[in-house]
Formats: C-alpha cells, sequence, structure tokens
C-alpha cells in the first residue's frame, strides 16, 4: 500500500485505498474487526452512488459510514458539520488513523486556510469539513469549484438542523441545496440521530436527496436507565444521586450559564472532580475542560446544551438533565452521550413545572411558536407520564417498544422498576382548579389561574379583583409544582384544554360533567407536597384510568 511522508508524519496516501474493500479498510485503518449494525449496508449504499439517509442513534458509529467511502471513492468527500468542535475532533481523529482531513471555519487565521487551501489543490486532502455558513460563502464555494476538484460525495452530519421541526434547526443547512447543484455527479449523505417522520421528509425535500435509500436503527439505548424526579431541592437530588455513582464520569446538563456556574461551584465546595462549560467561557477555557474531561482528568463536567455534540467519551456513566430540555429530541441527543460503551448507564431527568414555565416564556422570539409548543408538550408527556417512559420515547420516534427476551423490566425506566403511580383521589383539588376557570370567566392561563388559588397578591389579580372570588387562596393543599403537575394531567384527561393565541384555559364538556355531576376523580398522581391527600390502597393488580381517545391541547 502506498504511503507518502506529510508534514513529518506517515500518511495514507489519497489513493491509497480507492477502490478497496470496506473490510480491510475497516481493520487495516481504524483497527476494528467487525462492523456495526448496518454500517455496512450503509457504505455499499453510498460506494454504489446513491444518496443515503442514515438515522442511527448516537453513538451508533455514523462517522465510519462516510469516512470509510472517502477512502474508497476517488475525490473528495466534504463533510458538513454544525460545530467547530465537532469539526476539530474528527480532524484530529482522523489523523491519529493516518488519514489527512482539513476543515474551513471561522476559528482558522488566514495563513492556516491558505495552507489548507494549498494541500486541498495539490491533492493532499481527502477529508474536508467545513460549516454550513462556511459553505454558503463564495471564497469556500470558489476553492472547491474553480480548483476543477472531484468532489465524490457530500455529507451532512447533524442533518436534523435542515428541518424546523429540527431540534437544532440552522438556515444555513438549506444553501445545501444549491452547492450540490454545483457537484452534480457528487453523491449525497445525511446523518442524524434523532429524525420523526416529519424530520426526515424535510431533509430529503429540503436538501434534494434523489430516491434516497434510508437506513434506520433502533431508537432504543437498551444500556440506559430512563429516570425522573420531580425537582423538589435540585442541588441536593444531584448530590444524593452523584454519591451512588463515585468516581464515575458524566455529564449534567443546565439550561442556563448562570445555573452552570451556581452547580459547578456547589459541587467543587463539596469536594466533586468538576469543571464547568458553556458560550460565555473563553474558547481556551472551554477546550482545556473538553479535553480533561474526556482524558479522565476529571468526572464530571456541568454545561449548557453547546457540550457534547461529537465528543467521544465511551466511559460517560451518567447525563443528568437539571432542567427540563425544550423537546424530546434534544433530551435524545442529551442522555445518548451516556454509555457508548455498551455498558449500563443512567438517565436523570429533574421535572418541575417552573421548567415549563420558563421555556414557554422564550416562545414569542422562536421562529414558530407552535412548533415549539408541540414540542415541548411531547417533552411534558415524557416527564409527567404514568406509563413506560421507555416506549413514550421510542412511541415520539415512530418506534414500537418490543421488549425482547433477555428485557429487565428493573433496568428500563422508573415507572417499570417501581410500578405504576397510584390512583389518587383528587376530587376536591380538581374542583377548586375547574371552578377557579369558570370564576375567572375562562381568561387566563395556567399560571394565572395557580396564582389565584394559592392566594397570590400580584398587580394583575388585584386589578382584576380576583383577589375577591371565592376560590382565592383556596388551593393550598397543593404546591405551586403540583398545580402544574395536575395542570398537565387534567390537560391529558381532557378534563380541560388550551384555546387561542394566549393558551387560555377553558372547560372540555367533560369537565363541566364532573362538576354537575360531583363524581369522583381518580388519577395517577404523585403529590410532592405534604398533605392530607392519600393515594388509594393498592389491589393486587396496576390500577388504570382508561379514556377515550385523546384531542390534541398546546402546552
Amino acid at each position: 500500500m502506498g504511503l507518502t511522508c506529510y508534514n513529518n508524519y506517515v500518511k495514507i496516501n489519497s489513493c491509497t485505498f480507492v477502490d478497496s474493500n470496506p473490510d480491510l479498510v475497516l481493520s487495516t485503518v481504524f483497527g476494528y474487526k467487525n462492523f456495526r449494525p448496518l454500517q455496512k449496508a450503509v457504505i455499499e449504499s453510498v460506494l454504489a452512488k446513491k444518496d443515503t439517509l442514515v438515522i442511527m442513534p448516537t453513538g451508533g458509529g455514523k462517522s465510519l459510514c462516510y469516512q470509510i467511502p472517502a477512502l474508497i471513492l476517488k475525490g473528495i468527500t466534504v463533510v458538513v458539520s454544525p460545530l467547530i468542535s465537532l469539526m476539530s475532533n474528527q480532524v484530529a481523529s482522523l489523523e491519529k488513523h493516518g488519514i489527512h482531513s482539513v476543515f474551513l471555519n471561522s476559528s482558522l487565521e488566514w495563513k492556516e486556510y491558505l495552507k489548507a487551501a494549498d494541500e486541498i489543490k495539490k491533492g493532499f486532502v481527502k477529508i474536508i469539513y467545513v460549516s454550513p455558513e462556511g459553505l454558503a460563502t463564495s471564497r469556500i464555494r470558489d476553492l472547491l469549484f474553480e480548483g476543477n476538484l472531484e468532489i465524490s460525495c457530500i455529507t451532512i452530519d447533524e442533518a436534523h438542523c435542515v428541518s424546523e421541526w429540527g431540534h437544532d434547526f440552522r438556515p444555513d443547512y438549506l444553501e445545501i441545496f444549491s452547492f450540490r447543484k454545483m457537484f452534480p455527479k457528487a453523491t449525497m449523505v445525511a446523518l442524524t440521530a434523532t429524525a420523526t417522520e416529519q424530520v426526515k421528509k424535510d431533509i430529503i425535500k429540503n436538501l434534494g436527496l434523489k430516491k434516497p435509500e434510508i437506513f434506520t436503527t433502533s431508537f432504543d439505548r437498551g444500556n440506559i436507565f430512563l429516570e425522573v424526579q420531580p425537582k423538589k431541592s435540585g442541588e441536593s437530588q444531584v448530590i444524593e444521586f452523584l454519591k451512588n455513582h463515585k468516581d464515575e464520569s458524566g455529564i449534567i446538563y443546565c439550561t442556563s450559564r448562570k445555573q452552570v456556574d451556581e452547580l459547578f461551584a456547589s459541587l467543587k465546595k463539596k469536594g466533586f472532580s468538576v469543571l464547568n462549560y458553556h458560550a460565555g467561557l473563553p474558547d481556551a477555557t472551554r477546550t482545556e475542560h473538553q479535553q480533561l474531561f474526556i482524558e479522565d482528568k476529571i468526572k464530571i463536567i456541568v454545561a449548557t446544551v453547546a457540550f457534547g455534540m461529537g465528543i467521544d467519551k465511551p466511559n460517560v456513566r451518567f447525563v443528568i438533565n437539571f432542567d427540563l430540555p425544550k423537546s424530546i429530541e434534544e433530551y435524545y441527543q442529551e442522555i445518548g452521550r451516556a454509555g457508548r460503551d455498551g455498558n449500563l448507564a443512567w438517565a436523570l431527568l429533574l421535572y418541575s413545572y417552573a421548567d415549563v414555565h420558563k421555556i414557554r416564556y422564550f416562545f414569542d422570539d422562536m421562529a414558530d411558536p407552535a412548533k415549539a409548543a408541540e414540542k415541548l408538550k411531547s417533552m411534558v408527556k415524557f416527564a409527567s407520564g404514568g406509563e413506560c417512559r421507555r416506549k413514550n420515547l421510542l412511541n415520539y420516534f415512530g418506534e414500537t417498544f418490543a421488549p425482547g427476551e433477555n428485557y429487565n423490566k428493573d433496568f428500563c425506566c422508573d415507572i417499570c422498576s417501581k410500578g405504576a403511580l397510584p390512583l389518587v383521589d383528587m376530587t376536591v383539588p380538581v374542583q377548586k382548579f375547574l371552578c377557579c376557570i369558570l370564576r375567572t370567566k375562562s381568561r387566563f392561563g395556567a399560571t394565572y389561574i395557580i396564582e389565584v388559588l394559592l392566594g397570590s397578591h400580584n398587580k394583575r389579580i388585584l386589578e382584576n379583583g380576583h383577589n375577591m372570588i371565592s376560590t382565592f387562596s383556596i388551593g393550598h393543599e397543593l404546591s405551586k409544582d403540583d398545580w402544574g403537575d395536575l395542570v398537565n394531567v387534567l390537560l391529558e384527561h381532557e378534563y380541560i384544554m388550551r384555546v387561542g393565541e394566549y393558551k387560555v384555559l377553558e372547560l372540555t364538556d367533560k369537565g363541566r360533567d364532573v362538576l354537575i355531576t360531583r363524581e369522583k376523580i381518580l388519577l395517577p398522581f404523585e403529590i410532592h407536597k405534604k398533605s392530607n391527600i392519600k393515594p388509594l390502597p393498592k389491589s393486587g393488580k396496576p390500577q388504570y384510568i382508561i379514556h377515550k381517545k385523546k384531542r390534541s391541547s398546546d402546552f
């Protein structure tokens, strides 16, 4: 095999593996004996020059699906990647395997860019990584087009970013279609870990995939235990969890930079091996913290969602979501960073109604608030629902949960290991909530109704005179978070619905009926505040409430 000395390193010549066998490349270059499920089929599709869409869970080996064809096909593979850190990691990994690759992004100094451009023109480079924003520029397009380069493959990593239904929509991804027109003979490969049916359709349409071969592996990460806890004292709950996972590597996700820094400082003070990571830190600091985590020199990283994409660390044993993610897609991506080595791992989500309210506060600043609301609704259903969390998660991605012979329900999720939520007599709280909606003329959202029930004296309530109605300050048997959870249950069971632009609450016919009949209302519910409301005695069998098909309702 032809090898060449390049920049003082032994490099694989750009022609070394052209027209070679995928198995040979896998073993010789990457050191693996066998392909993972679907990898070889995907590679064969790309080598046959068919447009290909790959939906494969985080840690499933998507990178090899385009890296191996890049070595076998003549010409250059262009990889569109969303993050500078991701590109840097991928290039570093390829260089270790003797494959010369470069990235073109805003982090390069002008001299570095010229050097990379020169290497590309001379044919030294097999794989070029570029951001979608960079690919849209005339400088990079001219470099690739006017250099008379042969572009054999265009690969789009994190392809869900091309869809407005994806959890990280990037408008510049839409420019890839026009780039592909410049190289009509190039095969296009789209890769993602999370794609609903709608996202799949958007990827195919917006990228202009031509009769693509579609490969989908199961979304089920069976080695990850899924758990949701009501957020009572978040920091204490995290510490308790960490005590049970001593010396294990893990990621803790927070929504805000402030929360990241506060939790990091607290954990560090208590002696944990921990660092922080968010966009507010200097680039050099973020890089250092990331590397220390990857090298196991620190055990825990507290971070915003900016951390983790493309991080190849197989021994992450747990992921904690300190705050509610905005969507199932975001949640799935984050927990997917745990257990990549196939060993047991844990995903803990701390959930509170306050998180829901905080997320909804930013809807008006989003491109499509209705889509954001729909995604949040699914996330809330997952967090507050009483059925198997794995089943719920897989159903969201259009997959039916089919436990195999070796299925262990005790290592599935907290619902399966503990049993379904107990049925609780919630007649009085429900009646109070429904009556409060009526007393306020069905003109307000959940937060306002809860504040009336808890006796808030905020300016709006006083101006409306709702401190004088009969339902004012009568709801102290439940906490604010408990009331928030009850709202979600009442929506799910169709006692109330959200209507109009401002999502005000109204009673359904079913809700009006229970006020008239005064029937007992039993709901699967977990009360977090100390109260005199008790669960019903358990029988030998789990108790469930069967309802008619649900109508959609927005959160």
